[in-house]
This record gives structure tokens, C-alpha cells and sequence, in this order.
């Protein structure tokens, strides 16, 4: 992995710094559009996509029509579930986070990597991607580094961790595990020093046959040999979904995936060095608390909610889970509260539906409450999704998009924003039916802070279709899988993407000018 240059950060400094000013203009004008928000609390349908109507694509590596795109925009598989890694192994399956973390250099010829030596045509850069398998009990994970062998207290052993892939002028080329011994590894995120941040979305309190504890952040390296396996246990141990760094302060920002008892965090670290095993040199945990408002609940919100945010601190990170007190609201009795969750919650800390994706972009903190809203029968919390976004400079915390309608975006999850300020939304709610049919989607916000579709699952598989692909998951019909773990290249060319069900990760392409992606 030597040919991989760690200083080479995700967000390359050149081409960041081009695309910035239409960024900021993106913000500005999605904020400008929340002056409507008494007349329009949230969103009900769609707008029309720039990018042009749906239409199913077939897949260039395998043929098969895994999705429906607009006019223009291909794609190539990789690293489906059962495939050979180049250890031998089964690729593990269930899909999740994911990121570009390194870039490789350029170089020559098919034989070089990274120098430039040698003849033959420009090698575009290599980018190297660290990927999440949201497993709970099943056959671990054989990677280089391991966090639990113990046997678990309902019986089988952690199956959970991540592997590494890369990917280079339009062609996938490596697949290797690199974490193992872990639970449930839903999302996470890149940190600025170009390794990823792998979250367990479990809170327990269960010890394994090995004396490990789930429910922790774990730091994979893209480099073989510097992936640890031990916990970060600063960060906290609940049910993590994603974090996000803020490279100017190296502060980590995290959600939390626990109905209508979740909170925002924040750790502020010790050692600020911003290099692999920095964060274990410990720091303080703090939960999110509005200003002049105890325990302020944002389980339902409309376009152009605002709050003021301030921190607290989070004494102990590793607590058990703590039962919710008498009269704790919108849960069921005997229900349990995370340990961080609980001591965030005493000191009037705020409360989130579903904390899920977190993703950084120029001085803002994109975060999606998955399930923000009500349902029919107007229980809190079981919504259609929202985005927030919080400003870091004035830890003002506003909600940009506001979904009241399963045709506007559907449990939306994992987010990304590009290069050049676009927002896309992974969606988790199902076969989402609409005028193209059943399929979960790809959604994207325009300038206005509106939605369209960008893509929509389509993988249905027969026994001869995935013979004559050669892949060994089983058939059927999987367009109620999720999108997750969308990420772009530094540059904005390349949207990576899994669905975690049969377990695929995609490379899609196209023509982003055309719209605001």
C-alpha cells in the first residue's frame, strides 16, 4: 500500500479550493429558499431533475441493469457479496459506510504506481476507499487486525469490520479485508489524515467470551500493518451511526441511531496532531444542548427551524445504559437509554428521532435525522427524514430540509456533499414506490433545497443472470435494499455507492454539469 500517499488528503487543496466559491453559493441559496417556511414547513413531492428522467442502465462489468439513471450517467460493480478478495476469501456481505480515504499518484504504463516511470499514457490518480459490513453474528472477518474473538452471549462470534478497495481510471482493482471483530459497522466517516472512522450501531452491555464490550469507533488505515483494532473509547460507547471531522479544529462530530433518544455529540480531542492513533490519546465527550432550552426536542421539525446550539460535557463515555426516567417522552416503558445518552440527557441536553448520516463541507456539518416528523397515528419520531445543517463558526443549528411526504425522500440516512457543494441522500425506506416503480432511491437536493430523484434501485436477479455473471449471491428481488455509503472522489467526478442487499458497491459517472451535483 506504499504507493498510497497518507498527505494526499480526501479533499485535495487545489481543486477544493476552485470549487469553494460555488459552494458557498450553493448554502446560500439553499438557505434563501427557508424564508418560505410558514408557507411550505416541508416538502410533499419531488422536482423535476435536471439531470433528466430515470431509465434502467446496464451495469458495464456485469451487463445486468442494477440501476435506473438519467440520460448519459454508467456505472461498474465491484466487491459484490461472495466474490474473491485478494485474499481467497469471500467478500462479506451487508454493505454499508463508506469513503474515499487516500489517493494514489498518477504515474505510467500498466506496471507503474505512483513514480511515473516507465512508457505509455497518464495514469489518473488511484483512489483508495474503505468500506463498512453492517454484520451482527456470523463468520468473521479474517483481517489483518481484530478487535473480538470471544464468543458472543447469544452464541456465534463478530462479524462485523471493513474492507479496503481501490480504483482507478474508471477500473476496480484490489479488494482486502482490513478490520475484523466487530458488531454492526454502519456508517462512520473519513477523518482529514485519510483514515476512516468505523462506527458500531449497537448499544449493549453484553461482555463476549474475550471480555469485549460493542459499541465503540474504530480507526482503519489504508496502509497494511497500521490498522489497530482497539476501540476509541473517548468517542463513546452507544449506537453510533457516522461521524465527521472539522479539519480546521480536528473536533469529531457524532450521531447517534436510538428512536427519539439520540443525542449529538461532539469530542474534542487531546492531541490535536491529526495523525492514525491520535484519538486515542483520549479527549472530552460532549452532548449538543440548546441554548435557553432544556432537553429541546427535535423529533419534528419544519424548513427553517433554528436553534442556538451550546456543549456539555459527557463524564463518563464508556457508562452502561441507564433506564429511561418516569415520564421520559415517546418511548415505551422499560426502555433503555444509552450511558452517554442518559448523563447528556441530566444536563438538559437536546434529543433527536434518529441520528444517521454526518458528513463536512466547508465550515458546515450536514447531519440527517432519519425518521424527524410523525406517522398517521402522529407518534413522534416516525417521520420521513430531515436535514440539518449546523453552522461550525456559530454553532447555529438549522433544519434545511424537512420531508412530509414519502415521495419528497423516504428515511433518508447516509449523506454526501461533492466538491462543488451538492447534497445526495441515501435512502432507507423501502421499495418507495413512485412513478418509476418500487425501488429505493438516490436523492439529491437542488439549489433551492428541493428534492428530485437522482437513481433508484433496480436489482432483480435470476439463478441464470447471476450465473452468467458469475456471482454466487442468491436471486431475487432486492429493490427494497438500501442505498448507503455514497461518497465522491476529491474531485467530484466519481460517485461511489452500495446497496447493502445482496451487497454491491458501484462507481457511477456521468455528466454532473448538468445539474446541481
Amino acid at each position: 500500500m506504499d504507493a498510497f500517499d497518507p498527505s494526499r488528503r480526501q479533499v485535495l487543496k487545489g481543486s477544493a479550493a476552485a470549487m469553494a466559491v460555488g459552494a458557498m453559493g450553493t448554502l446560500s441559496a439553499l438557505y434563501s429558499r427557508q424564508s418560505l417556511a410558514a408557507q411550505d414547513p416541508t416538502r410533499l413531492a419531488p422536482v423535476p431533475s435536471r439531470y433528466g428522467p430515470l431509465a434502467p442502465v446496464a451495469d458495464r462489468s456485469t451487463g445486468l441493469p442494477l440501476l435506473m439513471l438519467p440520460p448519459g450517467f454508467s456505472y461498474r460493480s465491484f466487491g459484490w457479496s461472495g466474490d474473491r478478495m485478494d485474499d481467497g476469501r469471500p467478500c462479506p456481505d451487508r454493505h454499508d459506510g463508506m469513503a474515499v480515504v487516500a489517493v494514489g499518484n498518477g504515474g505510467r504504463g500498466p506496471h507503474a504506481h505512483g513514480a511515473g516511470f516507465g512508457r505509455g499514457r497518464p495514469r489518473g490518480p488511484e483512489y483508495v476507499l474503505i468500506r463498512n459490513h453492517e454484520r451482527g453474528a456470523a463468520e468473521p472477518i479474517a483481517a489483518p487486525a481484530v478487535y473480538d474473538r470471544g464468543e458472543l452471549p447469544g452464541g456465534g462470534v463478530a462479524g462485523g469490520g471493513t474492507t479496503t478497495l481501490s480504483y482507478r481510471d474508471g477500473q476496480w482493482r484490489r479488494l482486502e479485508p482490513s478490520l475484523g471483530g466487530t458488531l454492526v459497522n454502519c456508517a462512520g466517516g473519513p477523518t482529514p489524515w485519510g483514515t476512516w472512522l468505523s462506527c458500531e450501531e449497537i448499544k449493549s452491555d453484553a461482555v463476549s467470551g474475550a471480555g469485549r464490550k460493542h459499541g465503540y469507533v474504530f480507526e482503519v488505515d489504508p496502509r497494511e500493518g497500521r490498522t489497530s483494532g482497539r476501540p476509541l473509547i473517548g468517542l463513546g460507547r452507544f449506537s453510533h451511526e457516522a461521524v465527521a471531522v472539522d479539519p480546521r479544529t480536528g473536533i469529531v462530530y457524532l450521531t447517534e441511531d436510538d428512536r427519539n433518544k439520540a443525542g449529538l455529540y461532539r469530542f474534542i480531542p487531546n492531541d490535536r496532531a491529526g495523525r492514525n492513533g491520535s484519538l486515542e490519546h483520549g479527549g472530552r465527550l460532549q452532548a449538543a444542548r440548546v441554548r435557553g432550552r432544556r432537553n429541546a426536542d427535535l423529533t419534528v421539525a419544519a424548513i427553517g427551524t433554528e436553534y442556538a446550539l451550546e456543549w456539555v460535557d459527557v463524564p463518563d463515555p464508556d457508562l452502561d445504559s441507564i433506564a429511561a426516567p418516569a415520564g421520559y417522552p415517546d418511548i415505551s416503558a422499560g426502555e433503555t437509554l444509552s450511558g452517554p445518552f442518559a448523563q447528556a440527557w441530566s444536563e438538559g441536553a437536546l434529543r433527536m428521532s434518529r441520528g444517521e448520516g454526518i458528513w463536512y463541507s466547508y465550515g458546515k456539518m450536514f447531519i440527517v435525522d432519519t425518521s424527524t416528523g410523525t406517522d398517521a397515528q402522529g407518534r413522534k419520531g416516525r417521520g420521513n427524514g430531515s436535514v440539518w445543517v449546523l453552522d461550525l463558526a456559530s454553532q447555529r443549528l438549522r433544519a434545511l430540509f424537512v420531508s412530509g411526504n414519502q415521495l419528497a425522500a423516504h428515511n433518508p440516512d447516509n449523506v454526501s456533499v461533492s466538491a462543488r457543494g451538492g447534497v445526495i441522500l441515501c435512502e432507507d425506506g423501502g421499495e418507495s414506490p413512485d412513478s418509476y416503480g418500487p425501488g429505493a432511491r438516490l436523492i439529491g437536493l437542488t439549489r433551492a433545497g428541493e428534492s428530485f430523484y437522482f437513481a433508484k434501485n433496480n436489482v432483480q436477479l435470476s439463478s441464470q443472470q447471476l450465473a452468467d455473471a458469475g456471482k454466487t449471491v442468491a436471486e431475487g428481488d432486492y429493490r427494497d435494499s438500501e442505498f448507503c455509503g455514497a461518497c465522491w472522489d476529491p474531485f467530484g467526478r466519481t460517485l461511489f455507492v452500495n446497496i447493502q442487499t445482496p451487497g454491491i458497491t458501484l462507481a457511477i459517472t456521468g455528466p454532473w454539469e448538468r445539474g446541481p451535483l
